[in-house]
């Protein structure tokens, strides 16, 4: 499977509506363009109306039905107004614009009109790796910075839902570490065997969990079998549950700039998918980014 399989499934289902706060933006606005020019989505976008209005003609897409402007010039009311559309059933995906992430998340958590489900949101990261046999998603990269056991279990049924929502009909999943044995002294291989044996006993569904699981043998069954390592998710690991952010931002981007991956990551846990693009990504990424979140919207 490719990531090009995602942006087929999101043009061919009917168009979802995407929110986009501070839309003002020449670099969003060309993912706009490229988004509806697959026909993968409509655009709601949020904030300096004469600006957006300048950038969308500079990119052919001032007149484009499937865009509309909504006048908000300041940042914070662009995000609580894009938010609020998506609470409203007016749009089905919140979009980062050109707005700092604190701002948004601060409207996506609000009490009173926000998009909060659960007590954790995490990031989600689907790669394309050239010569690998699947889809590999990574989490958490770039939201939990040391989570705990019950934030890990709560990351990884995020994870979960979004396999689920691409085709994976029962991921498996690797809390990775170092090593594969449980050390004390190393919580991350403690954290991964509780979590696995919360998933025999049926506290985290949906996946198949198995570790503490190095990343060698997680992903490689060649790797898994020199030393010896059995299961159903040794050497063939969908999600690669990573113990802290650095490690996963480590990951995420020695994949990228190393292996050449290709990438579309959102934010879930809330009510709805959020794209949180930084200008650091590709257009590319910020177009599959756009596919996944209307996919999984859609489940």
């Amino acid at each position: 499977m490719k990531l090009q399989t995602l942006i087929d499934q999101a043009a061919r289902q009917p168009k979802r509506t995407v929110a986009v706060a501070a839309a003002a933006d020449r670099e969003v606005l060309d993912a706009v363009k490229q988004a509806a020019e697959l026909g993968l989505a409509k655009f709601r976008l949020y904030g300096k109306e004469d600006l957006i209005r300048e950038l969308l003609g500079e990119c052919d897409l001032l007149h484009s039905e499937d865009v509309r402007i909504i006048d908000a010039p300041l940042d914070a009311d662009a995000a609580v107004r894009a938010v609020q559309a998506v609470r409203a059933g007016e749009a089905e995906v919140l979009m980062k614009g050109h707005i700092a992430t604190s701002a948004i998340l601060k409207a996506v958590l609000n009490k009173e009109y926000g998009l909060r489900k659960g007590s954790v949101l995490s990031h989600v990261a689907v790669f394309e790796v050239p010569s690998y046999d699947r889809l590999l998603l990574v989490t958490d990269a770039a939201m939990n910075v040391a989570p705990d056991l019950e934030q890990k279990k709560a990351i990884l049924e995020n994870a979960a839902a979004v396999a689920r929502a691409i085709g994976i009909e029962i991921p498996k999943a690797a809390p990775i570490a170092a090593v594969e044995t449980v050390n004390p002294a190393m919580p991350a291989t403690v954290d991964a065997a509780l979590l696995a044996q919360m998933n025999r006993r049926g506290q985290i569904q949906g996946c198949l969990v198995d570790g503490p699981l190095a990343l060698d043998n997680a992903i490689s069954g060649l790797a898994a079998e020199h030393k010896g390592i059995t299961g159903e998710v040794a050497g063939r690991a969908d999600i690669l549950l990573v113990p802290n952010l650095e490690a996963g931002n480590i990951l995420y981007k020695s994949l990228v700039y190393f292996a050449h991956a290709r990438v579309g990551a959102i934010v879930a846990g809330a009510t709805a998918p959020i794209v949180l693009t930084s200008r650091a990504d590709s257009a590319e990424a910020k177009v599959y980014s756009l596919a996944l979140a209307v996919v999984t919207a859609s489940q």
